[in-house]
């Protein structure tokens, strides 16, 4: 199990390996003109380097109901971040009769640079997501929403081979506790949420990406990274007991999407399409019900 020696020699070894700045910020900044461009702090490991931006509808109608977007909540997980932003650069004023629009594009920069799942700390953001949470990523993201309703979310993640070669290997030492590690799914899936998993919902999801890219089969046992399938590319977790991003909220619909970077089937485009289109997707079945 690790102490503060093991901690800080991790963080010695992780090193910078692209660009926040230029790769993101950039990005969001190419959004000025269309929605409000939002500071909501900065990580105090390099407040220089890593501003925190919302992406907002520039008039927020309180007859509508708010759409919340995180990406880079898993800094290393490429197409959530971009994911997040092309669907505000390409989907989001399509819908801007119906919904109110936040996206938090990159919670974790700095593991956005360093290609990592923890923050400096060691700390998983995904599992710290409460009131005085150790990660600050997540505490200046919750004071920033505190009071907004949120009726729609969506967390953009990915399951990498690095899940099994690098960080549950990685979490076992920090932890001192055996990890046993589940075959990687080769395609799409969504974890919905087992106190209110919206089935119909995540169904119009998986459909929705089906037209962009494969879903993931359920291995031998009927499981997703090790736990049941529900449906097709259908798999549900306990969020708020987690501590998981896609639970903060209480939101009435939740979907937590898992893309496949690593596949042969797949490129860097065709992984934020997929991103994009669970998006589309999910607010098309909202729309649809009224």
């Amino acid at each position: 199990m690790w102490g503060q020696t093991e901690k800080t020699g991790w963080l010695k070894e992780q090193t910078i390996k692209r660009s926040y700045l230029k790769e993101v910020v950039f990005k969001i900044e190419e959004l000025k003109a269309s929605f409000d461009i939002v500071l909501y702090g900065n990580l105090s490991y390099e407040s220089n380097m890593y501003p925190l931006y919302f992406v907002r509808s520039q008039q927020f109608d309180s007859s509508k109901k708010t759409v919340l977007i995180t990406g880079g909540v898993h800094g290393y997980e490429t197409s959530g971040v971009h994911g997040a932003l092309a669907f505000m650069s390409r989907e989001a004023q399509k819908y801007s009769d119906s919904f109110n629009f936040i996206c938090a594009p990159c919670i974790s920069p700095w593991a956005y640079e360093t290609i990592n799942r923890w923050n400096p700390k060691a700390i998983d953001p995904n599992r710290s997501f409460y009131p005085e949470s150790p990660a600050e990523e997540c505490n200046l993201f919750l004071n920033a929403v505190s009071g907004i309703e949120i009726f729609a979310h969506f967390d953009l993640h990915e399951t990498t081979d690095t899940d099994n070669t690098i960080f549950r290997p990685a979490l076992e030492q920090r932890d001192g506790k055996p990890q046993e590690l589940s075959e990687i799914p080769d395609g799409f899936y969504v974890v919905g949420d087992t106190r209110n998993p919206q089935k119909e919902f995540q169904k119009a999801i998986i459909e929705s990406v089906k037209r962009v890219t494969h879903i993931a089969p359920a291995d031998e046992n009927g499981n997703i990274i090790g736990v049941p399938l529900e449906d097709e590319g259908v798999i549900n977790y306990d969020m708020k007991k987690l501590f998981l991003c896609g639970g903060f909220s209480g939101a009435q619909f939740s979907t937590t999407t898992e893309v496949y970077p690593d596949s042969p089937k797949v490129t860097d485009a065709n992984c934020v399409d997929a991103q994009v289109a669970s998006i589309r997707g999910g607010l098309d079945y909202i729309v649809g019900l009224r």
